[in-house]
């Protein structure tokens, strides 16, 4: 990103992923290093989980009159196996968004970058993150209730036979899904790079990502409904070759489509990393904040345990809104 940060918020959908794909060329070894050490294992678990799962499953399907002690051992085995992918799905998410971002800030401000730096600075970052994604957790709670509510309602619906009712809960859950769930994706997405890059995380954080989201919304809109529908895509391909198609595809065929979906899928978080960082310049150059480099470079040298200043334009900027 070579441009005055003034100019930023000029960039358009197609500038922000031509800017996004070229960071990597100014540091690859780190990017590389990165790709292989946080986002391929995020990507791989993401698309092989069901492989172990569906097996679990089928057999608890097929037999519902089994041992009940052989049914309560799959259902632990399904359970225990579904909490530890959550929490590794949930470090690596993390881990990765840390590393992007804490990046792609350093070169921004022309700060010295290497995998063992941004390394260093995880542990800190993490912890911002995490409270920061606590928040959003809440958040995803209460949509996810009410997404749930109104699923059930179109299933009564449905049953009674009422049209009305029927239409009406599936717009409210079309609204849901294509409005809200993208729009609360978009938020915790800026809200962590905000907690990286500011002196604020968690519910402050979430404030000031709404805020950097006004007037840009249908940009980010757009860029969020795109990766998730690719992230679909992606999914409904690997599940229809990889995992349901033994009958239909040989061995050979589908280890290759696989590994071939888990590098297009790498490829994918990784763009979607940097065009949050990047989005984030975008959003504060759209509503005029400007962007101290030297206040930016001394915050990040905090998390390497470098000295910061008392004050800084990062922080006052904080403490004038």
């Amino acid at each position: 990103m070579d441009l005055a940060p003034e100019e930023l918020q000029f960039l358009s959908l197609t500038d922000i992923l031509r800017e996004s794909v070229a960071i990597p060329k100014r540091s690859p070894k780190t990017f590389y290093l990165m790709t292989l050490a946080l986002i391929f294992p995020l990507s791989f678990a993401i698309l092989a989980h069901s492989l172990f799962t569906h097996p679990i499953l089928n057999q608890l399907a097929s037999d519902p009159l089994a041992d009940p002690s052989q049914t309560r051992h799959e259902w632990t085995l399904l359970l225990t196996f579904q909490f530890c992918y959550l929490i590794f799905l949930f470090a690596f998410s993390l881990l990765s968004t840390a590393a992007v971002v804490f990046t792609v800030a350093s070169l921004y401000t022309s700060k010295p970058v290497s995998f063992t730096s941004t390394i260093s600075a995880i542990p800190k970052v993490f912890k911002r993150l995490f409270i920061t994604f606590t928040w959003v957790s809440l958040l995803m709670f209460v949509y996810n209730a009410l997404l749930i509510g109104f699923l059930v309602l179109f299933v009564i619906a449905v049953d009674s036979r009422n049209a009305f009712l029927s239409f009406f809960s599936f717009m409210v859950i079309l609204v849901l899904f294509l409005g809200v769930h993208v729009y609360i994706t978009a938020l915790w997405h800026l809200a962590s790079v905000v907690s990286v890059l500011e002196p604020i995380y968690g519910l402050a954080a979430m404030k000031k990502s709404y805020e950097l989201l006004k007037g840009r919304a249908r940009m980010a809109f757009i860029l969020v409904f795109g990766y998730l529908a690719i992230c679909g895509v992606i999914g409904g391909i690997f599940g229809s070759v990889v995992v349901h198609g033994g009958d239909r595809y040989g061995v050979l065929w589908r280890i290759v489509v696989g590994g071939f979906l888990v590098g297009v899928l790498v490829i994918v978080n990784l763009v979607g990393l940097l065009v949050q960082s990047v989005f984030y310049y975008v959003c504060k150059s759209y509503h005029h904040q400007g962007i101290d480099k030297t206040a930016l470079h001394d915050h990040l040298g905090g998390y390497l345990g470098e000295y910061v200043p008392l004050k800084s334009s990062v922080q006052m900027e904080n403490l004038d809104a």
